[in-house]
């Protein structure tokens, strides 16, 4: 899809699980909107369907390439707030005026740093751009740490952590005023994030006790999450739902409450949020795309949430991350 036809299909309803129609129909705010570098990646859902699995990740992708797909994606988001169809927005007071006014809150996030070069010049200027989050790595490595490849079952201890580049992201991320997501990250990379000191923020990861794929995360994380202060965002693709890892879209959604119970249990209530990962995989047949929100804050209440319970998972817990990692 080229710009003109991402842009105006935002507004008037496109192909993929987000777009403005569907966003009032489902009583979405915002979220953080992911710029995605594919690269040549291929995913083949098929080995995702099985009882076992490792699907090994693309070699690293050319810096070159990444800068040139985060910036046509970073312009995207921009005319988008430029045309009033989202607010991007810089601090946690900006999502909270969008939310009164009925805009769509964006926050600019990347999925895997591959724009920024290891001087990390690029970070500075996406930031000015409106940047506030970095994932360091999508499963791919990068120069700054390893990700976790998909397999099933498995844990994050899959390798070395953050290296020394990353680390020096990591530390300037913090002193930019952004939040630092530790999703895709394996375990190493997790605990040296940890030791930096930094909140432990997974924008989108389950409890890896109820669904023991690679990509979620063990219950000493996610007790980690709430000792630092940091945030978890239940994951809505079915593989990391399901406990038998399978990306299929029936029978997820009844496992979405057992993650939340898990990880508000280990985490505490103001640490745990929903992350969706909305156009990042097979959602559960009950939500569907961003339209069937409603049907999760209903699985919410039969489930005995109470309405306060409910606002924080849904808006409150994000807002308080942001106001504790975002400064302009």
């Amino acid at each position: 899809m080229g710009r003109p036809d991402a842009i105006s299909g935002f507004a008037a309803g496109s192909g993929g699980h987000v777009d403005a129609p569907r966003s009032r129909v489902g009583g979405f705010g915002g979220g953080f909107f992911a710029i995605f570098v594919p690269g040549d990646l291929t995913f083949d859902i098929e080995p995702l369907l099985k009882s076992e699995y490792h699907v090994p990740m693309p070699d690293p992708l050319d810096h070159s390439e990444g800068l040139r797909v985060t910036m046509e994606q970073a312009a995207i988001l921009i005319a988008l707030d430029q045309r009033g169809d989202v607010a991007l927005c810089r601090s946690a007071a900006d999502v909270s005026a969008a939310m009164d006014t009925g805009r769509i809150a964006a926050i600019m996030h990347i999925e895997g740093a591959e724009a920024i070069g290891p001087d990390l010049a690029e970070l500075d200027v996406l930031y000015a751009a409106g940047l506030r989050s970095v994932g360091p790595v999508w499963s791919r490595n990068t120069i700054f740490a390893h990700g976790v490849p998909f397999t099933y079952p498995a844990d994050g201890d899959t390798g070395p952590g953050l290296t020394d580049t990353g680390k020096a992201l990591a530390r300037r991320v913090q002193e930019l005023g952004m939040v630092f997501d530790t999703s895709h990250l394996n375990m190493a990379g997790f605990w040296d994030v940890a030791e930096l000191g930094l909140p432990l923020v997974a924008t989108h990861s389950n409890a890896h006790a109820i669904c023991p794929h690679s990509r979620n995360l063990t219950d000493d994380q996610l007790r980690a999450v709430g000792e630092t202060g940091g945030m978890v965002g239940l994951n809505f693709v079915t593989a990391f739902l399901r406990p038998d890892g399978q990306m299929r879209p029936e029978g997820a959604f009844e496992h979405m409450i057992r993650h939340l119970d898990h990880m508000i249990g280990l985490a505490g209530e103001d640490h745990v949020a929903l992350g969706s990962d909305f156009d990042g995989g097979v959602m559960p047949a009950e939500i569907g795309s961003v339209s069937g929100l409603n049907a999760l804050r209903g699985a919410m209440r039969d489930a005995g949430y109470g309405d306060a319970l409910i606002s924080k998972i849904c808006h409150e817990n994000w807002l308080s991350c942001l106001r504790t990692c975002l400064r302009g």
